[in-house]
């Protein structure tokens, strides 16, 4: 098991059988059409399959590795294996009440995310926020309880432990100056925030850029996004887009290398690591009143 699987929940899982299950469908050169007929499905069913959408029946799994000439013992073995593991919980199950079942899938990648690049135009990223701020933002975002938003703000906390564990994920996030200068929670809140992302950007696995006011129009305007990349080549870098309701997770190639296009361009125009740490305790002066 690679250590993307050892950290990855039930969708990362999901992803490495469907992209197994792809990859030995093109290698002996079958369509999903075929390989829909052959285990009584739809081509549409196979597409889900293949990009880790739904759970596998063990039956269909052994189907299609026979379609696609895979007679190795061992080697069918691993795969279901690997497609039994994708019916376990992750983490996060315990949370389920407060956790969006859109966002779980996205918990589980970031655990088994080997980089994450992030941009942020309203708020601090999550991974870098305070108890106090997660609270000012919640309680202003949300009609929640008390006790809900405490929930929450443990699934927040229980997520940044990923940045101080051993071979941590390296977190590359361009933040926009005005997510800095949004007064959420009241000074005391934003001056420990940006003390804390000062801390933040001295840890080795973190880089942290400021996107200055005269950086002007950005094509990363549009809104907030992250980029996942993973150690198993079996798994395609993947872009998050949250919305209101939902989020979108896109894969394919051309969109993830538009994506990172943009981010390329924004950490081209922000303010150097060096540089983005003068900037935050500039701002963090502006909060205590000196």
């Amino acid at each position: 098991m690679t250590e993307a699987q050892q950290a990855g929940g039930p969708t990362v899982r999901r992803m490495l059988v469907g992209a197994q299950l792809r990859r030995l469908r093109v290698q002996s050169g079958i369509t999903r059409e075929q390989a829909g007929e052959h285990i009584r499905a739809s081509e549409w069913k196979i597409h889900r399959l293949e990009n880790g959408q739904v759970g596998f029946k063990e039956r269909d799994v052994v189907d299609l590795l026979q379609l696609y000439g895979v007679s190795d013992a061992a080697e069918i073995d691993a795969v279901l294996e690997l497609a039994r593991e994708t019916n376990d919980t992750g983490w996060w199950h315990h949370y389920g009440d407060v956790l969006p079942q859109w966002f779980r899938a996205y918990v589980d990648l970031e655990q088994a995310a080997t980089l994450i690049r992030a941009y942020e135009g309203q708020l601090v990223p999550g991974l870098l926020q305070t108890d106090d701020y997660m609270r000012a933002v919640m309680g202003g975002a949300l009609d929640d309880a008390p006790e809900d938003i405490e929930r929450r703000v443990e699934v927040r906390l229980a997520r940044q432990a990923l940045l101080t564990r051993p071979k941590a994920p390296r977190l590359w996030a361009v933040v926009d100056e005005g997510a800095l200068r949004r007064p959420i929670g009241g000074p005391e809140v934003m001056r420990a925030q940006l003390e804390r992302l000062i801390e933040c950007s001295q840890l080795p696995s973190v880089v942290l850029q400021i996107l200055p006011f005269g950086a002007g129009a950005h094509p990363a305007m549009v809104g907030a996004f992250s980029i996942l990349r993973f150690a198993d080549e079996d798994l395609p870098d993947v872009v998050y887009l949250e919305h209101l309701t939902g989020a979108m997770y896109l894969d394919k190639r051309e969109d993830v290398l538009q994506y990172l296009h943009v981010m390329e361009s924004i950490s081209v125009r922000a303010a150097r690591p060096a540089d983005s740490a003068v900037i935050l305790a500039d701002i963090a002066k502006e909060y205590d009143g000196s």
